[in-house]
């Protein structure tokens, strides 16, 4: 398919969470397309060092796909130095006719801006844009983000206990480099991902939504206390047992307790638990040959919990994350965690049938329990005199 193009100077934008690439395509005098490509992070600092790239090639038109809000640091910084972007639909872009396997996101959005093909998404003004977060509600890391601090780039949870510090101490008006010191971080990535502009709407939508989590967080806290108190007896039994595997935790347990029992009786076999619960392979078998198949639909509340508990077995020494690395070289990360917890519900329901706690393979229990005990031991038998005081 041959674009006419319609512009001599354009540039595409492909915007991710951490890192941005750009496609310029600059018609020569001569008739000559050049066609160059950069990366930029999207910390800050890489943003303005973006605008400046731009503005030097003084293009005609600038496009960006609207990334979920990941295009509005781009924008504002392409907007402070005069360059006014084009925010484009990102179905309206995969609709348009002939792109290429081979050719990248921000070249395509650049061949296509410079045909004219694309059109612009209404973005309001700076004021109505920061009036937009106190009329919509927001969760934590999206107003962190359009306020251009990209916490979640190098911290795993902003919702930890040094990361909401961190938050709180922005909020106060303290400096990037006296919060960064709390985390293990790296410190220059950090002191990056902390640069930011907090205006009076972000500071608003900021507080409000930390008092939010802080009262939901509390409600969790009272309902996991009432699930623990609600369970006694035999249940109390099962919840040590599943407690002795690697990823589940007590909270854990007795959410899983709560949806599938204590008798595995009623299932008959471990297979039709994992129906039950969404985790077994699909099976799609013609002419003989078996053909990879879609799990089926089951209890999504199962589902989400193994999922949890492989998520966490996977980052344990155990056999269990052994499984998971063997399988994700060359099953993928997403494949792998099913797998894993159709593995680890096959072994609870062992575990719950035959009332037996978790025995890993990798692990000498044995060896475990003499080396903890052996301190306590030697000290018993020297104070009945079968050993000189001296030797503990």
């Amino acid at each position: 398919m041959d674009l006419q193009p319609l512009f001599k100077r354009v540039i595409g934008l492909d915007v991710h969470q951490a890192q941005i690439t750009a496609c310029a395509i600059v018609e020569q005098p001569s008739g000559e397309v050049l066609i160059e490509r950069c990366q930029f992070r999207s910390m800050q600092r890489d943003l303005r060092a973006m605008a400046a790239w731009y503005a030097q090639r003084q293009p005609d038109e600038v496009v960006m796909e609207s990334t979920s809000i990941y295009w509005k640091s781009p924008y504002a910084a392409l907007e402070a130095m005069g360059i006014i972007a084009k925010v484009v639909n990102a179905r309206h872009v995969k609709q348009v006719p002939g792109r290429k396997t081979d050719m990248g996101d921000a070249e395509w959005l650049a061949t296509l801006a410079r045909a004219g093909l694309l059109r612009g998404s209404f973005v309001p003004p700076p004021k109505l844009r920061g009036l937009r977060l106190v009329a919509r509600h927001h969760r934590l890391h999206k107003i962190l983000n359009d306020a251009g601090i990209r916490l979640s780039v190098v911290v795993g949870d902003i919702n930890g206990q040094l990361s909401r510090a961190m938050i709180a101490a922005l909020l106060e008006g303290q400096s990037p480099h006296e919060v960064s010191r709390r985390l293990k971080a790296d410190r220059k990535d950090l002191l990056e991902a902390l640069q930011g502009e907090l205006s009076p709407q972000h500071r608003f939508i900021l507080k409000a939504l930390l008092v939010h989590i802080d009262a939901l967080q509390e409600q969790i806290a009272q309902h996991d206390a009432y699930l623990l108190d609600s369970l006694a007896g035999e249940e109390q039994d099962m919840l040590a047992l599943l407690q002795s595997m690697p990823g589940i935790d007590r909270v854990g347990a007795a959410l899983l307790l709560v949806e599938i029992g204590c008798d595995m009786q009623v299932f008959g076999r471990a297979e039709r638990l994992a129906s039950r619960a969404g985790l077994c392979p699909g099976n799609h078998e013609s002419a003989g040959k078996r053909r990879n198949g879609r799990m089926r639909k089951g209890n999504r509340y199962v589902r989400r919990l193994f999922c949890e508990f492989a998520n966490s077995a996977s980052r344990t020494r155990c056999a269990l994350q052994a499984k998971y690395q063997a399988l994700v070289v060359r099953r993928g990360r997403q494949r792998s965690i099913i797998a894993l917890a159709h593995k680890m519900l096959r072994i609870v329901y062992c575990m719950l049938s035959r009332s037996t706690p978790y025995q890993d393979t990798h692990i000498d229990y044995r060896a475990l329990v003499v080396q903890r005990n052996a301190p306590r031991w030697i000290k018993a038998l020297a104070q009945f005199g079968y050993l000189p005081a001296a030797a503990h």
